[in-house]
This record gives C-alpha cells, structure tokens and sequence, in this order.
C-alpha cells in the first residue's frame, strides 16, 4: 500500500541580517515613531517567547489538527494586560490554523476547540514585551534609528 504525502506548504523564508535590519528600521521610522508618540512612551519593538513553550504550543496545535500559525499583531488594553507595564502596547498573538478548501480556493482557517465550557480559539500569547521588558541590549542593536524629538532631544533606538 503506497500512502499519499501531504505536500509541505511554506510560506516563509530564512532572511539574512541586512533584511532584518531593513524591515525593523522601516517598522521603527513608519509605525514605531507614530505609535510610541500617541501612547506617550515607547511601544514594543518585539516579543520574546522561549523555545520550549513554542515547541508546547506547536504540539497542541498538531495534536487538534492544526497545519500553521497566522501570526496576529494586537495591543494590550487596560483590562487585558498581562501587566500594567504592557498597557497599550503592541504584542503578537499566535492562532492555529487548518488549510480548508472554501469556494475561493484553499484558506487558513483558525482552529477552534472545545474546553468543557464551550468552543475556543486555539492561541498563544503574553510573551515578554520590550520595551519595556528589556534586557541589555534587546531589541535595540538591530535596525538602529535615531529619532529627533525636537526640543525634546533625540531617541536612539
């Protein structure tokens, strides 16, 4: 008996050091600048998780049949932050999804699983913020910029 393969869809890529830097320092000058200015502080630059916890989630993933992770930009608000720190910050949240075939040809679909309680999207978040999590230099000796605040001084970031 010869069993079919399910082929391995990828949608990414391995990047070099040069491309990370670039997108960073384009999310800093066109969205971080912006973002920071309107909630009054420095918003997060990136969100820390630890290998094993991402292995734990992967395996819940596959294990209620799951095949990827849509990656969801969010921001905390004052009653749902893991912290007080995290208040308006941006974060990331991972969804599990299932690629489906739909009238509009193949989708990701969020996966949804039952707790007890009821039904309940499969996710992952509250990772380690930074700012205003950070330790060292992290977050910071990629994609430099400096930001001129005017009267204010200037931000190296």
């Amino acid at each position: 008996m010869v069993k079919a393969q399910k082929k391995s869809v990828k949608a990414g890529k391995l990047v070099n050091t040069e491309h990370v830097n670039r997108v960073i320092r384009n999310y800093k000058q066109e969205r971080w600048v912006h973002n920071s200015k309107r909630l009054g502080k420095e918003d997060s630059l990136s969100v820390w998780y630890s290998v094993e916890e991402l292995e734990e989630f992967l395996a819940k993933v596959k294990d209620h049949g799951g095949d990827g992770i849509k990656l969801y930009f969010g921001a905390y608000d004052t009653e749902h932050a893991p912290q007080p720190l995290y208040e308006g910050r941006q974060t990331v949240v991972f969804v599990a999804t299932k690629e489906k075939q739909s009238g509009k040809g193949l989708i990701n679909k969020d996966v949804y699983i039952n707790e007890g309680k009821g039904t309940t999207i499969l996710a992952y978040n509250s990772g380690k913020l930074c700012p205003p999590m950070c330790t060292n230099d992290d977050g910071f000796g990629i994609g430099i910029t400096i930001i001129d605040k005017g009267e204010s001084g200037i931000i190296v970031a």
